[in-house]
C-alpha cells in the first residue's frame, strides 16, 4: 500500500486541532510575559499544555505504527534508528520525517499551541520548519541523550535563530529518563558535537572550570503527557536511561525564525534536494508554519 507524501501539504489535514478564525482565539494559546522571561534567562521553559488526552492518544498509536521498519511510508524518514545507543544492553529510537508520513505527526506542525509559542519565543516573528523527531525509550532498557546543544548538530543553517519543542507523550519523570538542562548554558556559546547517544556526560570534557560547576547542578524537567518543553538551540541538555516500568515516548519539533539561509551546498537532510549556500531555507520541506502579522 502507497503512502502519500504529506510535505507537499502545508496546512491541517485532520481534524486533530481546529485553525482559529479570529485574533481572539489565537490570544488565547500566548505564552504569560513571567514564561517567556523565564525561556530568556534560562534558555528553557517547560509545562507548556500542547495537546489533550484525545490527541496524545492519536499521535501513540501513529508512533507505534510507524516505528516498525516495515511500515509502507518508511522510506519518507530522512533518518530512522531502531537503536541509536551505543551501549548494546541500551535502546534508544530515534527517527526524522515522520511529518510525512501521518496525518497527526504532520498536523502537529500546524498546532496553534504550538505556533503561537514559537513565534514569542523566536522574538515575535515568522515561524518555519526545520524538521522533526521521534524518540522512544523503552521501559527498563531505554537509552541515554548524551548531553548537547542542538544547534551543533545544525551548523549547515546560519544565523542562530533556532528553537526545539520537545513534547511527551507519557509522563516525563527522572526514572524514566526527563530531560535535564543547564540553565542560563545559552549563553556560553557554541560548544563542541558529541555523539547524540553516546556517553550522557562526555560533554564535560570541553567545559570550562566555571561551566563544570554549573553542570553539578542540572535541572529536571518532568512534564505530563501531552506537555512540552521549549528550549533555545544553544542550551545544553541530555536525557537519562529509562529505569521505569514504562515506556518514555516524546515527539520534537525543530523550527527557525524565517530568513535562516543555507550554509552547506550538501543536501541538509537525506532526501531533500539541496539549498545552495547563502539561499534561504525555504520551500516544499521548510514551509513557512506562522506569520503573526497575518493572523
Amino acid at each position: 500500500m502507497a503512502v502519500r507524501d504529506l510535505s507537499s501539504v502545508h496546512k491541517l489535514v485532520s481534524d486533530l486541532f481546529q485553525w482559529p478564525r479570529s485574533t481572539g482565539e489565537w490570544e488565547q494559546y500566548r505564552l504569560k510575559d513571567e514564561q517567556l522571561d523565564f525561556f530568556h534567562k534560562n534558555g528553557f521553559v517547560s509545562g507548556i499544555k500542547l495537546l489533550d488526552e484525545k490527541q496524545v492518544e492519536k499521535i501513540k498509536n501513529e508512533l507505534g505504527e510507524i516505528a516498525d521498519p516495515w511500515h509502507p511510508g518508511h522510506e519518507l524518514f530522512y533518518e530512522f534508528h531502531s537503536n541509536e545507543s551505543i551501549d548494546p544492553s541500551t535502546i534508544l529510537f530515534h527517527a526524522l520525517g515522520a511529518w510525512r508520513i501521518t496525518d497527526g505527526l504532520h498536523d502537529v506542525l500546524w498546532n496553534p499551541r504550538f505556533l503561537v509559542a514559537a513565534s514569542q519565543l523566536l522574538g515575535n516573528v515568522p515561524v518555519r520548519f526545520w524538521h522533526d523527531q521521534l524518540f522512544w525509550k523503552p521501559p527498563k532498557q531505554g537509552g541515554v541523550v548524551a548531553w548537547h546543544q542542538d544547534y551543533s548538530y545544525w551548523t549547515r543553517t546560519r544565523p542562530v535563530a533556532h528553537l526545539t519543542c520537545w513534547c511527551g507523550l507519557d509522563d516525563s519523570t527522572r526514572e524514566n529518563g526527563c530531560l535535564q538542562y543547564i540553565p542560563g548554558s545559552h549563553q556560553w556559546g557554541l560548544l563542541p558535537k558529541p555523539v547524540i547517544a553516546g556517553e550522557l556526560q562526555g560533554i564535560k570534557d570541553f567545559l570550562n572550570d566555571e561551566q563544570k560547576k554549573q553542570f553539578e547542578h542540572p535541572q529536571y524537567a518532568e512534564v505530563k503527557a501531552g506537555e512540552a518543553i521549549f528550549h533555545h538551540s544553544l542550551t545544553l541538555h541530555g536525557s537519562g536511561a529509562n529505569t521505569s516500568s514504562k515506556p518514555r515516548r516524546a515527539f520534537v519539533i525543530n523550527v527557525f525564525a524565517d530568513g535562516v539561509v543555507s550554509d552547506s551546498d550538501e543536501p541538509l537532510l537525506e532526501g531533500v534536494p539541496a539549498i545552495s549556500k547563502g539561499e534561504k531555507m525555504q520551500g516544499r520541506f521548510f514551509p513557512l508554519l506562522f506569520d503573526p502579522a497575518n493572523q
